[in-house]
């Protein structure tokens, strides 16, 4: 089984209150239900629609329910996660009134002209679905497992379909303008329910394409369970001959004329049913979402299984380098002081005759390694059964200069900032999605959520920054916490506003509004900024830098030549492998439902938690063994190298979705791709960033735990 507390709809939070506002709702019988429209959304497009801008639906019509006192056409007040996932959730004209089935009601006659039609033709094309919401529950299309013996949920239903037509093969479209709506209620739990009481448990839509003709007075199909043909979103051509596209909706665009003034009327017409089921708790009412989502836990356990044995043979590995390699280095050298002013003392070879081997000037001279002449003293109380000279080769000669501050260090500071900042919003995201706090019937919660931990972890960035930059000798703290807090934020925020600017030219909901943009700003400057400074104040004025074990030499070490593998492309590249493999069978799961399959919700979250903690472990056990190499092979700029090979697998995962895109994908039109390419770059520098904050402050915490066990004067 899996891990329920991340799988169930975080039954807890909902049973008291959602963050959303939703409590357990129960109706009287005859009582008014509000249904919601809310957008138009597709696999095919990463742009969405408000439901009520689309130019061939029946707009609101303001009027106000006596017993609700809602105003069709008003917007509902949304958190910030609703708008940044686009989100334009507004009160329809639907009746639904608790227990009152109602065969057909007809709800408007819209009138289209050619450019609407158009438009409807793109959506339908492009398989766009569309969300209405009854009781918090998104409207849901019914499906049947393989085997035939459960019932799933997927959220939405098809704006329309397309077809060939048998005459011409010409392409056909067809609007779903009568929709069946299924309410399935139980009794109201407590008292509400001894009053006779319901509460709604699904919310279920079946779209039907039916003609215009064959009406009765009322607007309303004359056979609504037996119309065979479906309303076709197709206008005759004016003045031009059409015969050989008779039968058929395609229009060559040399023969369209959007502007002749022409005309379809669509009418608009919807069944309501009420059937109980007392099969299905409130509180678990979401579960039918997540279904199909159960049949691919044995993949998830094998994702897991994957992770363990990769982890475990790092695990292996740095065992040997910390118990064997590192201890019988440290183990050679003299205990009464390996070091002697920043510099290794050795010990002489005997001569054959027992007597010591005498220093040659060459020795005295060469690189300054050898003991000095007032020394010889100590030399007489070393046993006679000591091995010869030892070999001080790798990592042990770098004592003088592996503490030196790198190059942009004013630069890396604000880095590892940000990556701490990043660390803290995912791990209490990670933690409110286990407990079933975040879960889909919050909706936009998780984004809401992210954004608020992500200002104020804030904090955390202005203390880590600090301290990092006090450590590389920083003087100027000031401009290092403006550069903090202006330099991931601020590119973070110049993109969003980039590409919603895109957006906006495309009329689309996912663009965000003015007053959004504003109000994150208003988040950054005003709150962020204010927590990163006194972060920062801490972490460089009361706290102080880390202390090192060892001095650094004023002249700095000449570096030999590196072997190809451990150059720094190439083993940024190799050691950025091992962490993609630990997560690349969970990110298939994750991308479905992001990009491929928008209709599912993601929330097998316990398994995520499982897998993200053997990434970092992977990333802790990598990035150590990549740092003890690198110093064995006398290359003391571990600093930057440590970043990027945390953050490596971060390229392996940009290319995965370049792949993904390509090979699973069918999205269409530049924008569209655009955003696609965008998101993923900045999820891939957002995961990159703090991997590589974590593989940097492992590597620090490495070379100065073994560092620290030489004795140095």
């Amino acid at each position: 089984m899996a891990p329920r507390t991340c799988n169930a709809e975080g039954r807890a939070s909902e049973k008291l209150t959602s963050p959303a506002g939703w409590s357990v709702k129960s109706y009287a019988e005859n009582e008014r239900i509000p249904l919601f429209v809310n957008k138009l959304y597709s696999d095919r497009s990463q742009l969405q629609y408000a439901y009520y801008d689309m130019p061939f639906v029946c707009p609101p019509t303001g009027r106000r329910s006596t017993e609700t006192n809602l105003v069709s056409g008003h917007s509902v007040s949304l958190n910030l996660g609703e708008v940044l996932r686009g989100d334009r959730i507004m009160i329809s004209d639907y009746e639904l009134e608790m227990l009152k089935d109602e065969e057909c009601h007809f709800l408007c006659n819209r009138e289209i002209d050619r450019r609407s039609l158009k438009r409807a033709r793109e959506l339908v094309s492009d398989g766009y679905l569309v969300e209405w919401i009854v009781d918090n529950l998104p409207g849901a299309t019914s499906f049947v497992t393989v085997d035939k013996t459960r019932k799933y949920y997927a959220a939405g239903f098809k704006l329309g379909y397309q077809d060939l037509s048998p005459l011409t093969g010409k392409p056909r479209h067809f609007i779903n303008n009568h929709i069946t709506i299924v309410l399935r209620y139980r009794k109201a739990p407590n008292k509400d329910g001894d009053r006779g009481k319901k509460v709604i448990v699904g919310f279920e839509i079946y779209p039907k394409s039916v003609g215009a003709s064959h009406r009765n007075q009322t607007g309303c199909p004359s056979d609504i369970h037996h119309s065979q043909d479906g309303m076709e979103l197709f206008i005759a051509t004016n003045g031009t001959s059409r015969s050989q596209y008779a039968d058929s909706s395609y229009e060559p665009p040399d023969q369209e004329d959007l502007d002749d003034g022409a005309t379809l009327q669509v009418p608009y017409t919807y069944s309501v049913y009420f059937r109980e089921d007392d099969t299905i708790e409130w509180g678990n009412r979401w579960d039918l979402y997540f279904v199909h989502q159960e049949d691919s836990f044995k993949i998830h356990w094998l994702a897991i299984l994957n992770s363990v044995v990769i982890a475990s043979l790092l695990t292996t590995v740095v065992v040997m380098i910390l118990s064997r390699t590192v201890r019988n280095d440290i183990k050679g050298y003299p205990k009464d002081g390996g070091l002697e002013d920043g510099k290794i003392r050795l010990r002489r070879k005997k001569s054959v005759g027992g007597a010591r081997s005498p220093r040659s000037g060459d020795e005295k001279s060469a690189s300054g390694l050898l003991e000095k002449d007032g020394d010889c003293d100590n030399d007489a109380d070393i046993s006679s059964d000591e091995e010869g000279l030892e070999d001080v080769t790798g990592w042990k000669l770098l004592h003088g200069d592996v503490f030196r501050p790198p190059p942009y260090g004013g630069l890396l500071a604000p880095i590892i900032g940000s990556g701490m900042q990043l660390v803290f919003m995912a791990t209490g995201l990670l933690i409110l999605s286990c407990l079933g706090i975040l879960n889909p019937s919050f909706r936009g919660g998780f984004v809401s959520v992210g954004t608020g931990l992500f200002v104020f972890a804030g904090i955390f960035s202005g203390y880590f920054s600090g301290r990092v930059y006090k450590t590389f000798g920083g003087q100027n703290w000031r401009k290092n916490t403006l550069m903090t807090a202006v330099l991931f934020p601020g590119l973070l925020f110049a993109m969003i506003f980039i590409l919603n600017l895109f957006v906006w030219a495309q009329a689309s909901s996912t663009a965000l509004p003015f007053g959004t943009l504003v109000g994150l700003a208003a988040l950054w400057l005003f709150i962020q900024l204010p927590l990163v400074y006194a972060g920062s104040w801490l972490g460089y004025m009361r706290t102080g830098p880390w202390e090192h074990p060892t001095k650094t030499n004023v002249i700095p070490r000449q570096i030999p030549a590196q072997s190809w593998y451990m150059k720094s492309m190439q083993s940024v590249l190799l050691a950025g492998l091992l962490p993609f493999a630990v997560i690349f069978i969970e990110l298939m799961f994750v991308f479905k439902s992001l990009w491929q399959d928008k209709s599912s919700f993601f929330y097998v979250f316990g398994f995520l938690a499982i897998v993200s903690v053997i990434l970092i472990l992977t990333v802790i056990e990598v990035t150590i063994i990549t740092t003890y190499f690198q110093l064995c092979s006398e290359n003391y700029h571990w600093w930057w190298q440590s970043f990027f090979v945390g953050g490596a697998s971060a390229v392996w995962v940009f290319l995965y979705c370049v792949w993904y895109f390509f090979a699973k994908l069918h999205i269409q039109g530049f924008v569209s791709s655009m955003l696609f390419f965008s998101y993923s770059f900045l999820a891939c520098a957002v995961y990159g960033l703090l991997t590589g904050t974590v593989g940097f402050l492992t590597a620090y915490a490495f070379v100065r735990r073994i560092y620290g066990a030489i004795k140095a004067d």
